[in-house]
């Protein structure tokens, strides 16, 4: 009897010692020499900017109650802005679009701009009396991108989120539809009766593209392909941009090649049928999804859930992860984008792989800007 215990014990911790093995083994996969993995050097990290950001900026009581009151007292507007460490994206915000004074005078004369840290540790509370950290903060508003900006009304209520940074021109929109206290207009109609009017010219195409009929439909059982849709409009050198600096990437091919892929102009009347398998068309459809900004892409899972969307520019190396994050389905268990694509960043120096966050297409580090 005692040496059939003793046998079931040694089976017993044979087996914990084999699982162990096996989940430490799919924690820490052993480096693939064909992947690059064994490369002794560590890739080098680029594309990170330090911003100083404007000394007009208020750095509040970070009790938004208290900040809010404030902003009202003199007649302005409460704004959140949520930055980074190294973010480009909040140097572009700072560099490019408020050194235009037009800009600058029109934040600075109508709001009140409170930058938070989306990995600080400072504590905050917000216009509900519920207090945060900075980090917590961002975690409860679900912020994937930097900068992420809130726009309050004068009792507290957000009127408008601005996920990711947008240049200068569609910026400013955003401010005269806040400033000009424009709320009670749908912000997506607001945007297209300002947008520049002329409508000409053709979008760009590429080979990845689905033709018509458009049919998404997906059912929670599907094991297919994830989709991902482009909604662009003619004359948008946005969407130039991506087509011609990003798109023709080999990588950023291979990513997007796994999805079914679709391109709507989001003004058209183009028939779909939609993954939840309603008949609609691009414009309605995009009015459904609040699509705002050309180009935005949609990505949604197999079983046609959205789970994320660029509404704002980036480039090749946030695009690539914004596929990836979809592709891998990474996202089940890390809920942060910002998290994922830092630990992207990682697993790549790790196999020796240059990382840069900056880049387009072809570009130099000294094309860079």
């Amino acid at each position: 009897m005692q040496q059939t215990i003793r046998y079931v014990l040694v089976i017993g911790v044979m087996a914990a010692i084999a699982a162990a093995v096996v989940t430490y083994q799919r924690t820490n996969p052993k480096p693939d020499p064909a992947d690059g993995q064994h490369a002794a050097q560590q890739g080098k990290f680029f594309g990170a900017m330090e911003t100083e950001y404007p000394s007009w900026f208020n750095d509040g009581f970070l009790d938004f109650r208290e900040d809010l009151a404030a902003a009202n007292r003199a007649g302005k507007r409460l704004m959140i802005l949520f930055t980074q460490n190294g973010c480009p994206y909040c140097n572009a915000l700072v560099e490019r679009n408020l050194a235009q004074k037009d800009i600058e005078d029109l934040v600075r004369g109508k709001f009140d701009v409170i930058a938070i840290n989306m990995w600080g540790d400072r504590n905050v509370t917000h216009v509900d009396g519920k207090s945060y950290t900075e980090k917590s903060f961002a975690e409860a508003l679900k912020v994937q991108f930097t900068p992420t900006i809130l726009f309050f009304n004068e009792q507290g209520e957000t009127i408008l989120r601005l996920n990711g940074y947008l240049p200068p021109d569609k910026f400013k929109v955003a401010l005269n539809y806040i400033a000009g206290k424009k709320e009670q207009q749908n912000y997506r109609d607001y945007v297209e009766a300002n947008a520049p009017p002329v409508r000409t010219g053709t979008m760009n195409k590429q080979d990845f593209f689905l033709a018509a009929p458009y049919n998404l439909t997906r059912k929670a059982s599907d094991k297919g392909k994830p989709i991902a849709v482009f909604f662009e409009q003619n004359d948008c050198p946005n969407c130039d941009t991506l087509h011609q600096q990003i798109l023709p990437d080999a990588d950023t091919r291979k990513l997007i090649a796994q999805f079914d892929t679709v391109q709507l102009d989001m003004w058209s009347d183009t028939p779909l049928t939609t993954p939840e398998g309603r008949a609609s068309t691009a414009r309605n459809w995009a009015k459904q999804l609040d699509v705002k900004y050309a180009p935005t892409i949609v990505l949604f899972n197999a079983a046609g859930k959205e789970i994320i969307r660029t509404e704002a520019f980036f480039k090749t190396f946030h695009t690539q992860g914004v596929f990836a994050y979809v592709l891998s389905g990474d996202y089940q268990q890390q809920p942060s984008f910002q998290r994922y694509l830092s630990g992207r960043a990682d697993h790549f120096r790790e196999q020796g792989k240059d990382v840069d966050i900056w880049h387009l297409g072809d570009e130099t580090p000294a094309q860079k800007k």
